[in-house]
């Protein structure tokens, strides 16, 4: 995250910004060698998406971590080894050498603004006390906590070698006292001083409770995106193009002139397309996500002859801001962490981290729990971070179907982010867009689709991108005499209106929850009450019951319904959240379209 800061605050700046901002990290040595995350911020020490011109790291190596000798945390005689993977300099300094300590600094510095990557400084020494006020470490260090003992502490060995017996007293009195004063006076203190202030960039930006009035209008007129249309898919004379790369470009310039629908990734490219060239810097970056995991981006086209590459979006009016997408190392918890770090210090740009599938974010649940979730209740510390997440039931098995959506919904409170699943092209398009233009800053978790990325069903007329804006819920107006609503988020809706049109039904509506949190309370009541003759509310998920929205939904839904009866329609609790065979999973999903139409349980 101080990595990611750090960057920011150096794009911001612009030239000389690596001169300017420095990031410092200072580790115990247990934290060092033991915690992966260490490992995969010195990786990006040289990548272009996320260097910062160089980290010093400071290792307050105390050789003990908690009760834990350093014996038993590393393997290597030095915690700092960890960092020889890379070709960087590390400094072991004696801890109680002070003009060492103050030299090693200087060098790290001037090798740092020289060479632009890496220093790390081993600095060895020990903890005179245990790990906190009420620990005593003569209960598993007693030897070394006597040896300790009988050390004078450093002030006293630095005036000694300096000669300054007489005046060291007088002054190690006179701070202790000091320190001492400020202590008994914050005691004292009835009002929480003001710790600090933000930044001046972030004064139009703000948290707190959800307001309607935040809205913004996300659609873009058709002669805009016309415009954007043509930008998006026109590359350089003599750009030798891979052939099926020219034919997406080819059907996407069809899909933005109104001859074709539009898909999940041409959606995408004009929300993008429409913001830098109103001045919204665009930051993403994921595992394959200049590409696509699923081959829907191609935000990066590259000459098959020469590798050139050519970035549409970089290209799309003079003065416009920038767009940066980069392909991340194969980490989830620091490649979250940088682009939460750099959501930070660049509240205006739209920063984006993608997971190659939504399961594997839950590699990343430390940053996710301590950070995006609560961040602004910790410590008033705003974010506006988009986390796309690829989540549906296609028969991939437990490690490639689920996102996970019931542990952000555990974490929703106080309406401190954003929950989503758009249904359509469109939504996705003005749900983009409204992350970026509302001032209103929270992160935004979007579980966006797999298969339905270019299904006929989920792509939207670019008629749609015009409207106002996205729809919390999606209502259903073509049932007629209804009986049964169906309300249900993502994939499977589109699947239950497969189903109603196959059994001719037209009793049963079907209902789109695209925002899950905040919950639109009114907006889901509103649709619901176009049906007023239906006497049955179903939640339909993918999901098993023990996962998935169930849990947060039927409390909601009971209370809106009235005098309606509310059922459910799901897989059956599991520890795992899906099948491994593609058979099993083809039968549980028939199984569920039929529960849907016919069942369910209270």
């Amino acid at each position: 995250m101080t990595v990611g800061r750090t960057r920011a605050k150096q794009d911001r700046a612009g030239d000389g910004g690596r001169e300017k901002y420095l990031p410092l990290l200072v580790h115990g040595d247990a934290a060092f060698a033991g915690q992966g995350v260490t490992a995969e911020t010195i990786n990006f020490a040289d990548l272009s998406g996320y260097t910062a011109g160089g980290t010093v790291h400071i290792i307050v190596n105390n050789l003990v971590g908690f009760t834990t000798n350093y014996r038993d945390e590393h393997s290597e005689r030095f915690s700092a080894d960890l960092a020889r993977r890379q070709s960087i300099p590390i400094f072991h300094v004696n801890a109680e050498d002070v003009d060492a300590v103050i030299r090693v600094g200087r060098m790290a510095l001037e090798y740092r603004y020289t060479f632009g990557t890496d220093v790390v400084i081993d600095m060895i020494g020990y903890r005179r006390h245990g790990h906190s006020e009420v620990d005593d470490p003569t209960v598993t260090q007693p030897v070394l906590y006597k040896a300790i003992k009988a050390h004078p502490p450093l002030w006293e060995i630095y005036a000694d070698d300096a000669s300054l017996d007489a005046e060291a007293s007088a002054k190690a009195a006179e701070v202790k006292a000091e320190y001492e004063a400020g202590q008994k006076n914050a005691g004292s203190i009835t009002k929480k001083p003001t710790m600090r202030d933000l930044p001046s960039y972030w004064d139009d930006y703000f948290g707190g409770r959800y307001k309607p009035e935040y809205e913004k209008d996300t659609g873009v007129s058709q002669e805009e995106l016309s415009y954007l249309t043509q930008k998006l898919t026109t590359f350089p004379s003599g750009f030798h193009i891979h052939p099926k790369v020219k034919k997406l470009l080819e059907q996407r310039a069809e899909m933005g002139t109104g001859k074709r629908d539009v898909d999940y990734g041409m959606a995408e490219a004009l929300a993008f397309a429409s913001l830098v060239k109103a001045g919204t810097p665009i930051r993403m970056s994921g595992q394959d996500s200049r590409r696509g995991t699923f081959n829907q981006r191609h935000s990066v086209l590259l000459d098959i002859e020469n590798e050139t590459e050519f970035v549409p979006l970089q290209n799309i009016a003079p003065g416009q801001a920038r767009c940066e997408i980069y392909n991340s190392t194969l980490s989830e918890a620091g490649v979250m962490g940088f682009e939460y770090g750099y959501s930070r210090d660049y509240p205006e740009a739209l920063v984006l981290w993608e997971a190659q599938f939504g399961d594997f974010a839950n590699v990343a649940q430390a940053v996710i729990d301590q950070f995006v979730s609560a961040g602004e209740d910790k410590w008033g510390l705003l974010s506006g971070l988009v986390l796309l997440l690829p989540h549906g039931y296609e028969g991939q098995g437990p490690e490639h179907s689920s996102a996970r959506i019931e542990r952000f919904l555990q974490l929703a409170a106080r309406d401190n982010f954003q929950i989503c699943q758009p249904s359509n092209a469109a939504q996705y398009f003005h749900l983009l867009r409204r992350q970026a233009l509302r001032h209103w800053r929270k992160p935004l978790v979007v579980f966006t689709p797999k298969s339905m990325l270019r299904h006929p069903d989920a792509n939207s007329p670019i008629a749609d991108f015009t409207h106002h804006r996205f729809l919390p819920v999606v209502p259903d107006t073509g049932a007629v005499d209804t009986k049964r609503i169906l309300i249900c988020t993502g994939k499977i809706g589109h699947e239950l209106r497969v189903e109603r049109q196959r059994r001719k039904d037209t009793s049963t509506a079907v209902i789109f929850l695209d925002q899950m949190y905040p919950f639109p309370e009114a907006d889901l009541k509103a649709a619901i009450d176009q049906h007023k003759e239906a006497r049955e509310i179903v939640w339909v998920q993918e999901e098993p019951a023990n996962m998935g929205a169930l849990f947060y939904m039927m409390p909601r839904l009971r209370h809106i319904a009235g005098e309606r009866a509310v059922l459910s329609v799901k897989r059956s609790a599991s520890p795992s959240p899906s099948t491994g065979s593609a058979g099993a999973h083809e039968v549980e999903q028939k199984t569920l379209l039929t529960l849907a139409f016919t069942g369910g349980k209270a």
